[in-house]
């Protein structure tokens, strides 16, 4: 997917309701996970990523700083981030507890 293109979000829209269940697209730009939900507020939030399974069964909920994700809307208006990380570097994290 060319993110080029792509609005970013500003810190005001950085909100759960609007990022929550965000697709995630890792360094290789193939999907990594989904955004379950957003711990904290401002620059130490952590964003809670379901990695792996299917269909939402299975998946390994890891913790990584809201900061390493840029967070931006496609042409259809959905949001989703871009992120460093790959799918097996969150594989490899250690499971988020809540």
């Amino acid at each position: 997917m060319d993110h080029t293109n792509h609005v970013r979000l500003t810190q005001t829209e950085l909100t759960p309701a609007i990022l929550e269940g965000a697709t995630i697209y890792g360094a290789d730009d193939h999907k990594v996970g989904k955004l379950d939900h957003v711990h904290g507020s401002g620059m130490g939030s952590q964003a809670i990523i379901d990695v792996g399974g299917f269909l939402g069964i299975g998946a390994k909920p890891v913790a990584v700083p809201l900061s390493d994700l840029e967070f931006m809307r496609d042409e259809d208006g959905d949001v989703h981030a871009v992120t460093t990380w790959t799918k097996d570097q969150l594989k490899d994290m250690p499971e988020h507890k809540h």
